[in-house]
């Protein structure tokens, strides 16, 4: 039974390093573009879970990727920094919902603006 056990520990380790390589090599492929998506779809799904820390990180790392450089894409970074804070407010509030469907609907709007590129 020991042996069996070991083995089975030894298999899910493997299993687990072997993904967990995949999931580096897929984020270090990716394009700027499908990273945003990734950090959505990471967001949607802790939010989703209602896990505040991680939905409030994955928010953080969408903060720290605007661009306030010109004043055309300033405009737009400054709106989403609101909605990104509100959703962190709502989240501290327990209104994941909320925040499900705020950011659900920014991942099909930065879908719809990457199609067009």
């Amino acid at each position: 039974m020991y042996q069996a056990s070991a083995v089975l520990k030894s298999t899910n380790s493997v299993n687990k390093n072997r993904a967990s390589a995949y999931l580096v090599n897929d984020i270090l492929d990716a394009s700027p573009q499908k990273l945003l998506i990734k950090i959505y779809d990471f967001a949607i799904a802790q939010s989703k879970n209602k896990n505040l820390e991680k939905t409030n990180k994955a928010l953080m790392e969408l903060i720290s990727a605007l661009r306030f450089d010109n004043e055309e894409v300033s405009e737009i970074s400054i709106g989403l920094k609101k909605l990104y804070e509100f959703c962190q407010d709502q989240m501290r509030k327990n209104n994941n919902e909320i925040v499900v469907e705020i950011l659900t609907d920014l991942r099909k709007t930065w879908i719809t603006a990457f199609s067009t590129l």
